[in-house]
C-alpha cells in the first residue's frame, strides 16, 4: 500500500482512565506509525472525540451544538497526538474543514497531497465540518478524497463479530466480510452513512485491535488477525 487512512478511537487513546490521554500508549502508537512511514507508506490520521465528548449521548443540548463540541474534541485530540508524533521524529500537519486560527490549516486535497509528498503525517481533524456526520464518515470521506488504498480501523476489539463479544462469550469473529454484508447484517463496523460511502467508492477497510503488539505495523504489512472488509 502506498497511502493509508488510519482511524483511531478517541476512547482507546485514553487507556484505562477513559478520558483524556494515556501518553505512554499514544507514544507506542507513534513509534509504530514512524516505522510504517519509514518504509515509504503515506499516512493520514482521523481520531474520534470519545475521550472528551460524545454529542449523541447528551439529552439536553441541541444536536447541532453537541456535534460542534465533538468536532472541537477531535481537533484537540489531533493537536495532542500530532505533538507526540513529532516528539518521536515525525513531521505532522493538521487540516480542518473550518478555520481554527493558527492551530490548523484549512483542508484541501491539494494541500493534503503536498504534505504527503513531503513525508508529512496528515491529521484530518474536525470531521466533515457539519453536524449529523460522525468521524467514521469523515474518515471515509478523507480516504476517498485523498485516494487512499485502504482504511485501517484501530479499535478496542480485535475485529468484527456477529454479536458483542463483551456481552456474548460465544460471539463469532469474521475473518472477512464484504461491505454489503456489513450493511445488510447491520454489524455497525462504521455507521451506515460511512458504510454506504465506502461501498459506493469501493474503499476497502481492515478492522483490528489497537492494543495488540505491533498492531498497526502488522495491519500495513498484511499480517493482521483482524477482519478485512472487501468492496467486491
Amino acid at each position: 500500500m502506498k497511502r493509508i487512512l488510519l482511524k483511531l478511537s478517541g476512547e482507546a487513546l485514553a487507556g484505562d482512565q477513559k478520558t483524556g490521554f494515556d501518553e505512554s500508549f499514544i507514544r507506542s502508537v507513534a513509534e509504530q506509525v514512524k516505522t510504517v512511514t519509514e518504509s515509504g507508506v503515506e499516512i493520514g490520521v482521523v481520531i474520534g472525540g470519545g475521550n472528551f465528548w460524545r454529542g449523541r449521548t447528551s439529552e439536553n443540548i441541541d444536536r447541532t451544538k453537541a456535534d460542534q463540541i465533538g468536532m472541537l474534541a477531535t481537533v484537540m485530540n489531533c493537536i495532542y497526538v500530532s505533538e507526540v508524533f513529532r516528539s518521536v521524529g515525525m513531521s505532522t500537519g493538521i487540516l480542518t474543514p473550518f478555520e481554527c486560527g493558527s492551530f490548523t490549516k484549512l483542508f484541501s486535497k491539494d494541500r493534503a497531497n503536498k504534505y504527503f509528498k513531503k513525508g508529512i503525517v496528515v491529521f484530518f481533524a474536525g470531521g466533515t465540518g457539519h453536524p449529523y456526520f460522525s468521524t467514521d464518515t469523515g474518515a471515509v470521506l478523507r480516504a476517498v478524497e485523498t485516494e487512499a488504498d485502504m482504511i485501517l480501523l484501530a479499535k478496542a476489539v480485535d475485529g468484527v463479530y456477529d454479536s458483542d463479544p463483551k456481552k456474548n462469550p460465544q460471539a463469532v469473529k469474521y475473518d472477512q466480510l464484504s461491505i454489503r454484508e456489513v450493511i445488510d447484517r447491520e454489524l455497525m463496523v462504521i455507521d451506515l452513512t460511512a458504510s454506504i460511502l465506502a461501498m459506493e467508492n469501493k474503499m476497502p477497510m481492515l478492522v483490528f485491535g489497537l492494543n495488540e503488539k505491533d498492531s498497526i505495523i502488522n495491519a500495513v504489512n498484511g499480517r493482521s488477525s483482524g477482519t478485512r472488509i472487501t468492496v467486491s
